[in-house]
């Protein structure tokens, strides 16, 4: 049975930050001092590692879950809680993560490409923390931020140099068992090979001892229709996509159903349906299985844009193919590190840092992660059936998780604090009336244009929302 995944599920949950404490002083003349509640501590973050020791996504179809650790809460004395570890999930390099909706969000396609998945909980701040000159002994701290809970869809392409692309039974499979240590199956029937196969292939350079290599993948065999997902279609296609070069294989021997010039034809008709831009990739066409071109006893016909024939059971042709595969992968490197910002200075000297702050982080060898989705920020605003308004928004929904909300003081802490935010002019804004009710996470409060107490418009209303479990 094959272990080759190149499609899976991820769910990644971050860990819930630590609740702050509410704590004052006690000395043995003094019974209540003041404040001393600590802080807790930061969720860990989920981040997505590209690991090159990876080469399939076997490993998320029955262990798709996976949860970084809580922080702890804070104690008295200003004792913080601990930060909870993040967690670093490998995946195959050249893994596209995706969106339930089918939405790339990341690319990982450099070795060592980090992304940050799934964002830790914030910490609440202990009561020490809102000391002032006018509040000396507050009641309340902050409760704890939950970490994210995504679910991903991940999507493998393989990272190859050469893509072996052609017909089903070209001799894809004979080649790169030839040409590299690859073993895949082989047969004389459609569909032998179920999976790709990576190959690593060398090539003397010039110098006497010394060898080039590069990678080779033989793709799976496409058929006419492939594009639209007739036969294995679409399921690798996709792993054409990265490969620096197509190596078009055209079966020459006398069994092909097909001319040498409707196989080039119908395959490069299938490569520009599925992606325009892949006809724009160097590419090599090489009549395959000479060794059986003329066992029919006549002359089979060739097209001009076969520029090797070759046999992978007799070795025909093969060293010249690999040495002119070489020259174009050279020439091709040498085009792509000439481009801006490719060079050697720029990358960096030492090894993988992720900022606490950042999502996305540079790997070792100066590559940057293609993210293709911002996080959200600032507050949104929307009415539900019922005309209830809902504000959303992360600073939001940090101003309202205070312990003791049913305690004026820190009711009036959160409605300032809701007013410095911006909550009651975006409300204004989006059309709320005297006497709706407000919705802020398990927060709700009665809007009122002028504000229901001078200087906290939300206090006098402010409740948390009891649960219907």
């Amino acid at each position: 049975m094959s272990v080759f995944v190149d499609e899976a599920q991820v769910h990644l949950k971050a860990g819930d930050g630590g609740a702050g404490a509410v704590s004052f002083r006690r000395e043995a003349h003094e019974d209540k001092g003041g404040p001393d509640g600590g802080d807790g501590g930061k969720g860990g973050d989920v981040w997505l590692v590209a690991d090159s020791g990876r080469s399939s996504l076997v490993a998320f179809r029955d262990h798709p879950f996976h949860r970084a650790q809580d922080g702890v809460r804070g104690g008295g004395k200003r004792r913080h809680g601990q930060n909870g570890a993040d967690l670093y999930v490998a995946v195959p390099v050249g893994t596209v993560v995706r969106d339930l909706d089918g939405s790339v969000v990341c690319d990982l396609s450099g070795s060592g490409d980090v992304w940050l998945g799934a964002r830790g909980g914030r910490p609440g701040r202990g009561n020490a923390r809102f000391l002032t000159n006018a509040r000396r002994a507050p009641r309340f701290a902050e409760l704890a931020e939950h970490g994210e809970e995504r679910w991903y869809n991940l999507e493998l392409k393989l990272l190859a140099d050469v893509a072996i692309v052609g017909f089903p039974n070209a001799g894809k499979s004979t080649l790169i068992s030839r040409v590299s240590a690859a073993k895949p199956r082989i047969a004389d029937y459609p569909f032998t090979t179920l999976e790709p196969h990576l190959g690593v292939v060398k090539v003397p350079s010039g110098v006497p001892g010394d060898y080039d290599d590069f990678v080779i993948a033989d793709i799976p065999g496409i058929i006419p229709g492939a594009a639209q997902g007739r036969g294995l279609g679409l399921k690798f296609l996709r792993h054409i996509e990265r490969a620096s070069i197509l190596l078009v294989l055209i079966d020459m021997s006398y069994m092909a159903d097909m001319s040498p010039t409707d196989q080039i034809h119908s395959i490069l008709s299938e490569l520009e349906q599925y992606n325009p831009y892949l006809l724009e990739r160097p590419r090599l066409i090489v009549g395959s299985r000479v060794d059986m071109a003329d066992m029919a006893g006549t002359n089979v016909p060739t097209d001009n844009r076969v520029e090797f024939t070759i046999s992978s059971v007799t070795g025909q042709g093969i060293d010249q193919m690999l040495f002119r595969l070489n020259a174009m992968l050279k020439e091709v490197r040498l085009s792509t590190t000439a481009l801006p910002g490719s060079s050697s200075s720029n990358l960096p000297s030492g090894g993988i840092s992720i900022p606490e702050s950042a999502s996305v982080a540079a790997s070792a060898l100066g590559h940057h992660v293609v993210v293709h989705r911002p996080m959200p920020e600032g507050i949104t605003i929307s009415r539900d059936i019922d005309g209830v308004l809902t504000v959303s928004g992360r600073d939001v929904l940090r101003a309202v998780a205070l312990t003791g909300l049913d305690d004026v003081d820190t009711a009036m802490y959160v409605s300032r604090k809701l007013d410095r935010l911006g909550v009651d002019k975006a409300l204004k804004k989006a059309g709320a009336r005297d006497g709706d009710l407000v919705r802020v996470g398990d927060v709700e409060f009665t809007y009122y244009d002028e504000g229901s107490t001078a200087g906290a418009p939300f206090s006098a209303s402010m409740r948390r929302k009891q649960s219907s479990e």
